[in-house]
Protein backbone atom coordinates (compact mmCIF):
# COMPACT_ATOMS: atom_id res chain seq x y z
CA UNK A 1 0.00 0.00 0.00
CA UNK A 2 1.48 3.16 -1.17
CA UNK A 3 2.03 6.11 1.39
CA UNK A 4 -0.45 8.06 -0.13
CA UNK A 5 -3.36 5.26 0.52
CA UNK A 6 -1.87 4.96 4.30
CA UNK A 7 -1.94 8.93 4.47
CA UNK A 8 -5.73 9.64 3.07
CA UNK A 9 -8.64 10.51 5.16
CA UNK A 10 -12.06 9.14 4.25
CA UNK A 11 -14.40 11.60 4.83
CA UNK A 12 -17.90 10.26 5.99
CA UNK A 13 -20.74 10.36 3.26
CA UNK A 14 -22.77 12.47 5.05
CA UNK A 15 -21.73 14.35 8.53
CA UNK A 16 -23.78 16.50 10.99
CA UNK A 17 -22.68 19.65 12.79
CA UNK A 18 -24.20 21.92 15.36
CA UNK A 19 -25.55 25.41 14.22
CA UNK A 20 -24.31 28.29 15.89
CA UNK A 21 -27.32 30.00 15.00
CA UNK A 22 -30.42 30.36 13.29
CA UNK A 23 -32.52 32.89 12.25
CA UNK A 24 -36.19 33.11 13.64
CA UNK A 25 -37.11 32.69 10.14
CA UNK A 26 -35.53 29.99 8.69
CA UNK A 27 -36.78 27.98 11.95
CA UNK A 28 -40.22 28.83 11.53
CA UNK A 29 -40.32 27.81 7.78
CA UNK A 30 -38.47 24.43 8.52
CA UNK A 31 -41.31 24.42 11.27
CA UNK A 32 -44.46 25.28 8.60
CA UNK A 33 -42.67 22.54 6.34
CA UNK A 34 -42.44 20.08 8.99
CA UNK A 35 -45.95 20.25 9.45
CA UNK A 36 -47.04 20.45 5.55
CA UNK A 37 -44.82 16.82 5.38
CA UNK A 38 -46.92 15.52 8.33
CA UNK A 39 -50.35 16.55 6.69
CA UNK A 40 -48.91 14.84 3.64
CA UNK A 41 -47.98 11.53 5.44
CA UNK A 42 -51.64 11.70 6.80
CA UNK A 43 -53.41 11.67 4.05
CA UNK A 44 -50.93 9.05 2.44
CA UNK A 45 -52.19 6.84 6.03
CA UNK A 46 -55.61 8.07 5.48
CA UNK A 47 -55.50 6.63 1.94
CA UNK A 48 -54.09 3.05 2.95
CA UNK A 49 -56.32 2.89 6.16
CA UNK A 50 -59.59 4.52 5.49
CA UNK A 51 -62.37 2.52 3.37
CA UNK A 52 -64.03 5.09 1.87
CA UNK A 53 -61.11 7.03 0.40
CA UNK A 54 -59.88 4.13 -1.12
CA UNK A 55 -63.60 3.63 -2.81
CA UNK A 56 -63.50 7.54 -3.82
CA UNK A 57 -60.06 9.17 -4.09
CA UNK A 58 -61.73 12.32 -4.30
CA UNK A 59 -62.60 12.69 -0.74
CA UNK A 60 -58.83 13.17 0.16
CA UNK A 61 -59.51 17.04 0.17
CA UNK A 62 -62.63 16.44 2.40
CA UNK A 63 -60.32 14.37 4.45
CA UNK A 64 -57.97 17.54 4.60
CA UNK A 65 -60.89 20.22 5.13
CA UNK A 66 -61.83 18.15 8.39
CA UNK A 67 -58.93 19.39 10.31
CA UNK A 68 -60.59 22.79 9.67
CA UNK A 69 -64.47 22.14 9.68
CA UNK A 70 -63.51 20.48 13.15
CA UNK A 71 -62.50 23.88 15.11
CA UNK A 72 -64.09 26.35 12.75
CA UNK A 73 -67.24 25.33 11.02
CA UNK A 74 -69.43 27.19 13.99
CA UNK A 75 -69.40 29.39 16.85
CA UNK A 76 -70.42 26.85 18.79
CA UNK A 77 -67.05 24.55 17.46
CA UNK A 78 -65.09 28.18 17.49
CA UNK A 79 -65.37 28.89 21.04
CA UNK A 80 -65.21 25.38 22.23
CA UNK A 81 -61.47 25.73 20.54
CA UNK A 82 -60.82 29.13 21.84
CA UNK A 83 -61.49 27.47 25.15
CA UNK A 84 -59.84 24.65 24.68
CA UNK A 85 -56.67 26.59 23.74
CA UNK A 86 -56.90 28.77 26.36
CA UNK A 87 -57.03 26.07 29.28
CA UNK A 88 -53.81 24.07 27.14
CA UNK A 89 -52.19 27.49 27.02
CA UNK A 90 -52.82 28.00 30.95
CA UNK A 91 -51.35 24.81 31.78
CA UNK A 92 -48.22 25.27 29.08
CA UNK A 93 -47.66 28.32 30.56
CA UNK A 94 -47.93 27.39 34.18
CA UNK A 95 -44.75 24.48 33.11
CA UNK A 96 -42.50 27.21 31.60
CA UNK A 97 -41.07 28.88 34.56
CA UNK A 98 -40.05 25.37 35.92
CA UNK A 99 -38.54 24.19 32.36
CA UNK A 100 -36.63 27.44 31.77
CA UNK A 101 -35.05 26.82 34.97
CA UNK A 102 -34.64 23.59 34.39
CA UNK A 103 -36.75 22.12 36.86
CA UNK A 104 -38.62 19.29 34.90
CA UNK A 105 -42.17 19.75 36.13
CA UNK A 106 -44.10 17.22 34.65
CA UNK A 107 -47.08 17.85 37.36
CA UNK A 108 -48.98 19.67 35.58
CA UNK A 109 -51.53 16.80 35.52
CA UNK A 110 -51.68 16.66 38.74
CA UNK A 111 -51.46 20.48 40.28
CA UNK A 112 -54.40 21.46 37.67
CA UNK A 113 -56.18 18.14 38.56
CA UNK A 114 -55.77 19.40 42.50
CA UNK A 115 -57.03 23.08 41.20
CA UNK A 116 -60.24 21.67 40.01
CA UNK A 117 -60.66 19.61 43.03
CA UNK A 118 -60.12 22.58 45.41
CA UNK A 119 -62.08 24.46 43.55
CA UNK A 120 -65.78 22.20 43.27
CA UNK A 121 -64.79 20.79 46.96
CA UNK A 122 -65.47 25.20 48.04
CA UNK A 123 -68.51 25.00 45.71
CA UNK A 124 -69.70 21.66 47.57
CA UNK A 125 -69.32 22.83 50.90
CA UNK A 126 -70.41 26.73 50.63
CA UNK A 127 -72.46 27.15 47.41
CA UNK A 128 -76.20 28.52 48.65
CA UNK A 129 -74.75 29.75 51.97
CA UNK A 130 -72.16 32.42 50.61
CA UNK A 131 -72.75 35.24 47.82
CA UNK A 132 -72.02 34.29 44.54
CA UNK A 133 -69.02 36.19 43.89
CA UNK A 134 -67.68 35.86 47.27
CA UNK A 135 -67.81 31.94 46.60
CA UNK A 136 -65.92 32.43 43.16
CA UNK A 137 -63.22 34.54 44.95
CA UNK A 138 -63.02 31.59 47.57
CA UNK A 139 -62.66 29.06 45.00
CA UNK A 140 -60.19 30.54 42.90
CA UNK A 141 -58.43 31.26 46.43
CA UNK A 142 -58.46 27.39 47.31
CA UNK A 143 -57.58 26.62 43.72
CA UNK A 144 -54.26 28.88 43.82
CA UNK A 145 -53.35 27.87 47.26
CA UNK A 146 -53.73 23.57 46.72
CA UNK A 147 -52.32 23.47 43.72
CA UNK A 148 -49.18 25.42 44.92
CA UNK A 149 -48.55 23.47 47.62
CA UNK A 150 -48.84 20.38 45.58
CA UNK A 151 -46.39 21.73 42.99
CA UNK A 152 -44.12 22.91 46.45
CA UNK A 153 -43.67 19.17 47.80
CA UNK A 154 -40.95 18.43 45.15
CA UNK A 155 -39.68 21.63 45.12
CA UNK A 156 -38.76 21.22 49.03
CA UNK A 157 -37.50 17.76 48.48
CA UNK A 158 -35.13 18.95 45.14
CA UNK A 159 -33.97 21.88 47.25
CA UNK A 160 -33.28 19.72 50.61
CA UNK A 161 -32.32 16.85 49.21
CA UNK A 162 -31.69 16.86 45.68
CA UNK A 163 -34.27 14.13 44.62
CA UNK A 164 -35.18 13.49 40.78
CA UNK A 165 -38.39 16.14 40.22
CA UNK A 166 -38.95 14.44 37.37
CA UNK A 167 -40.08 11.08 39.18
CA UNK A 168 -41.04 13.14 41.82
CA UNK A 169 -44.04 15.44 40.02
CA UNK A 170 -44.55 12.10 38.14
CA UNK A 171 -45.87 10.21 40.52
CA UNK A 172 -47.79 13.20 42.32
CA UNK A 173 -50.13 13.19 39.25
CA UNK A 174 -51.05 9.44 40.06
CA UNK A 175 -51.51 10.42 43.52
CA UNK A 176 -53.84 13.31 42.80
CA UNK A 177 -56.08 11.17 40.77
CA UNK A 178 -56.54 8.63 44.04
CA UNK A 179 -57.05 11.91 46.10
CA UNK A 180 -59.66 12.62 43.50
CA UNK A 181 -61.36 9.73 43.28
CA UNK A 182 -61.85 9.44 47.02
CA UNK A 183 -63.43 12.83 47.50
CA UNK A 184 -66.04 11.48 45.03
CA UNK A 185 -66.48 8.29 47.05
CA UNK A 186 -67.45 10.71 49.84
CA UNK A 187 -69.54 13.09 47.91
CA UNK A 188 -71.37 10.25 46.03
CA UNK A 189 -72.42 7.50 48.48
CA UNK A 190 -74.34 5.87 45.68
CA UNK A 191 -71.26 4.44 44.43
CA UNK A 192 -71.31 6.13 40.79
CA UNK A 193 -68.38 8.36 41.55
CA UNK A 194 -70.47 10.94 39.00
CA UNK A 195 -70.49 14.20 40.75
CA UNK A 196 -73.00 16.12 38.32
CA UNK A 197 -73.03 19.70 37.99
CA UNK A 198 -73.07 21.92 41.17
CA UNK A 199 -75.67 24.78 41.34
CA UNK A 200 -72.98 27.08 42.13
CA UNK A 201 -69.49 28.72 41.51
CA UNK A 202 -69.87 29.14 37.74
CA UNK A 203 -68.32 32.19 36.10
CA UNK A 204 -70.51 35.30 34.98
CA UNK A 205 -71.35 35.03 30.74
CA UNK A 206 -70.41 38.05 28.88
CA UNK A 207 -71.13 37.36 24.99
CA UNK A 208 -70.06 33.95 25.99
CA UNK A 209 -69.41 31.37 29.07
CA UNK A 210 -65.87 31.09 27.53
CA UNK A 211 -64.85 34.33 27.15
CA UNK A 212 -63.57 35.12 30.36
CA UNK A 213 -61.58 32.28 30.45
CA UNK A 214 -60.06 33.30 27.23
CA UNK A 215 -59.39 36.80 28.24
CA UNK A 216 -57.85 35.73 31.54
CA UNK A 217 -54.98 33.41 29.27
CA UNK A 218 -54.40 36.52 26.99
CA UNK A 219 -53.91 38.52 29.71
CA UNK A 220 -51.69 35.76 31.62
CA UNK A 221 -49.52 35.55 28.49
CA UNK A 222 -48.61 38.60 27.98
CA UNK A 223 -48.27 39.05 31.92
CA UNK A 224 -45.65 35.96 32.19
CA UNK A 225 -43.78 37.13 28.95
CA UNK A 226 -43.09 40.43 31.03
CA UNK A 227 -42.11 38.89 34.33
CA UNK A 228 -39.83 36.01 32.49
CA UNK A 229 -37.96 38.52 31.02
CA UNK A 230 -37.96 42.03 32.45
CA UNK A 231 -37.65 41.34 35.89
CA UNK A 232 -35.40 40.74 38.24
CA UNK A 233 -37.01 36.77 39.33
CA UNK A 234 -37.39 36.05 35.84
CA UNK A 235 -33.76 37.07 35.43
CA UNK A 236 -32.60 34.74 38.36
CA UNK A 237 -34.36 31.56 36.94
CA UNK A 238 -33.10 32.00 33.38
CA UNK A 239 -29.38 32.24 35.59
CA UNK A 240 -30.26 29.23 37.23
CA UNK A 241 -31.12 27.16 34.58
CA UNK A 242 -28.19 28.13 32.90
CA UNK A 243 -25.60 27.60 35.55
CA UNK A 244 -25.81 26.73 39.36
CA UNK A 245 -22.29 27.59 39.99
CA UNK A 246 -22.69 31.01 37.76
CA UNK A 247 -26.25 31.64 40.01
CA UNK A 248 -23.98 30.50 43.65
CA UNK A 249 -21.39 32.68 42.06
CA UNK A 250 -23.81 36.05 41.67
CA UNK A 251 -25.49 35.96 44.84
CA UNK A 252 -28.48 33.92 43.71
CA UNK A 253 -30.01 31.75 46.01
CA UNK A 254 -30.97 28.31 43.96
CA UNK A 255 -32.94 26.98 46.39
CA UNK A 256 -35.03 29.78 46.98
CA UNK A 257 -35.39 30.42 43.15
CA UNK A 258 -36.77 26.70 43.08
CA UNK A 259 -39.09 27.23 45.69
CA UNK A 260 -40.54 30.11 44.77
CA UNK A 261 -40.73 29.40 40.51
CA UNK A 262 -42.81 26.05 41.80
CA UNK A 263 -44.91 27.86 43.91
CA UNK A 264 -46.00 30.15 41.04
CA UNK A 265 -45.84 27.54 38.46
CA UNK A 266 -48.37 25.06 40.74
CA UNK A 267 -51.01 28.24 41.40
CA UNK A 268 -51.55 28.66 37.49
CA UNK A 269 -51.80 24.94 37.23
CA UNK A 270 -54.29 26.19 40.33
CA UNK A 271 -56.05 28.67 38.08
CA UNK A 272 -56.60 26.26 35.13
CA UNK A 273 -57.93 24.01 37.45
CA UNK A 274 -60.64 27.50 38.62
CA UNK A 275 -61.31 27.91 34.54
CA UNK A 276 -62.26 24.19 33.94
CA UNK A 277 -63.96 24.23 37.90
CA UNK A 278 -65.94 27.83 37.04
CA UNK A 279 -66.47 27.52 33.56
CA UNK A 280 -68.25 25.37 31.54
CA UNK A 281 -67.90 21.55 33.63
CA UNK A 282 -68.90 22.53 37.25
CA UNK A 283 -68.16 19.00 38.10
CA UNK A 284 -65.23 17.15 39.31
CA UNK A 285 -64.11 13.68 37.87
CA UNK A 286 -60.58 11.76 37.93
CA UNK A 287 -60.09 13.15 33.87
CA UNK A 288 -61.20 16.40 34.81
CA UNK A 289 -57.77 17.58 33.28
CA UNK A 290 -57.77 15.46 30.04
CA UNK A 291 -54.31 14.38 29.92
CA UNK A 292 -53.26 18.65 28.89
CA UNK A 293 -50.85 19.11 32.12
CA UNK A 294 -48.88 15.92 29.69
CA UNK A 295 -49.85 18.12 26.14
CA UNK A 296 -48.75 20.95 27.89
CA UNK A 297 -45.12 19.96 27.84
CA UNK A 298 -45.06 19.61 24.75
CA UNK A 299 -46.34 23.29 23.47
CA UNK A 300 -43.99 24.79 25.98
CA UNK A 301 -41.29 23.09 24.71
CA UNK A 302 -42.26 23.96 20.71
CA UNK A 303 -43.06 27.09 21.54
CA UNK A 304 -39.58 27.18 22.99
CA UNK A 305 -40.65 28.28 26.47
CA UNK A 306 -41.74 31.44 24.86
CA UNK A 307 -45.20 32.47 26.15
CA UNK A 308 -45.88 34.35 23.06
CA UNK A 309 -44.79 31.44 20.52
CA UNK A 310 -46.95 29.05 22.79
CA UNK A 311 -50.61 30.58 21.34
CA UNK A 312 -49.79 29.16 17.98
CA UNK A 313 -48.33 25.76 19.53
CA UNK A 314 -51.23 25.37 21.54
CA UNK A 315 -53.93 26.45 18.97
CA UNK A 316 -51.90 24.26 16.22
CA UNK A 317 -52.25 21.04 18.47
CA UNK A 318 -55.86 21.81 19.43
CA UNK A 319 -56.51 22.42 15.77
CA UNK A 320 -55.19 18.73 15.28
CA UNK A 321 -57.05 17.26 17.97
CA UNK A 322 -60.51 18.36 17.36
CA UNK A 323 -59.67 17.38 13.41
CA UNK A 324 -58.92 14.10 14.79
CA UNK A 325 -62.37 13.91 16.22
CA UNK A 326 -64.01 15.46 13.07
CA UNK A 327 -62.61 12.59 10.96
CA UNK A 328 -63.65 9.92 13.25
CA UNK A 329 -67.28 11.04 12.95
CA UNK A 330 -67.46 11.82 9.72
CA UNK A 331 -65.44 9.04 7.82
CA UNK A 332 -66.82 6.20 10.68
CA UNK A 333 -63.46 4.92 12.32
CA UNK A 334 -62.59 4.14 15.55
CA UNK A 335 -60.92 6.72 17.87
CA UNK A 336 -57.27 5.34 17.50
CA UNK A 337 -56.94 5.83 13.93
CA UNK A 338 -57.39 9.57 13.99
CA UNK A 339 -54.78 10.02 17.12
CA UNK A 340 -52.02 8.19 15.04
CA UNK A 341 -52.82 10.91 12.36
CA UNK A 342 -51.86 13.26 14.94
CA UNK A 343 -49.42 11.60 16.62
CA UNK A 344 -47.79 11.66 12.71
CA UNK A 345 -47.88 15.40 12.38
CA UNK A 346 -46.80 15.90 16.10
CA UNK A 347 -43.79 13.36 15.02
CA UNK A 348 -42.58 15.56 12.01
CA UNK A 349 -42.91 18.94 13.82
CA UNK A 350 -41.16 17.41 17.24
CA UNK A 351 -38.25 15.95 14.33
CA UNK A 352 -38.18 19.49 12.40
CA UNK A 353 -36.14 20.45 15.46
CA UNK A 354 -33.37 18.04 14.53
CA UNK A 355 -33.17 19.71 11.20
CA UNK A 356 -33.88 23.85 13.49
CA UNK A 357 -30.34 22.55 15.56
CA UNK A 358 -28.06 20.58 13.26
CA UNK A 359 -26.80 21.24 9.72
CA UNK A 360 -25.90 18.13 7.17
CA UNK A 361 -23.54 17.66 4.86
CA UNK A 362 -22.61 15.84 2.42
CA UNK A 363 -18.92 14.50 1.41
CA UNK A 364 -17.63 16.36 -1.82
CA UNK A 365 -17.17 14.05 -5.01
CA UNK A 366 -13.73 13.58 -5.60
CA UNK A 367 -13.47 15.66 -9.03
CA UNK A 368 -14.51 18.63 -7.04
CA UNK A 369 -12.39 17.88 -3.89
CA UNK A 370 -9.25 17.80 -6.52
CA UNK A 371 -10.37 21.12 -8.11
CA UNK A 372 -10.26 22.79 -4.51
CA UNK A 373 -7.03 21.23 -4.02
CA UNK A 374 -5.48 22.44 -7.11
CA UNK A 375 -7.27 26.26 -5.93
Amino acid sequence: MSSKNRNEVREPLIHLSKRASISMGKAWTIRVIAVLLGLLACGIAAFLLIEKLQQNPGKIGEFYYTFIKGSFSSNRRIWKFLKNVSILLCISLALTPAFRMRFWNIGGEGQTLMGVLSAIAVAFYLGGTVPEWLLLVLMLIAALAVSAVWAVIPALFRARWGTNETLFTLMMNYVATFVVGYFLIIWVPSGSSSLGKLKYGKLPVFVNEQLLTVIAVLLLTVGLYVYLNYTKHGYEISVVGESVRTAKYIGINERKVIIRTMILSGALCGLAGYLIAAGSDQTVTTNSAGGQGFTGIMVAWLGKFNPLFMILTAALIQILNQGASQISQDFGVNNALPNVIVGIVLFFIIGSEFFINYEIHFRKNAAKAGRSAIK
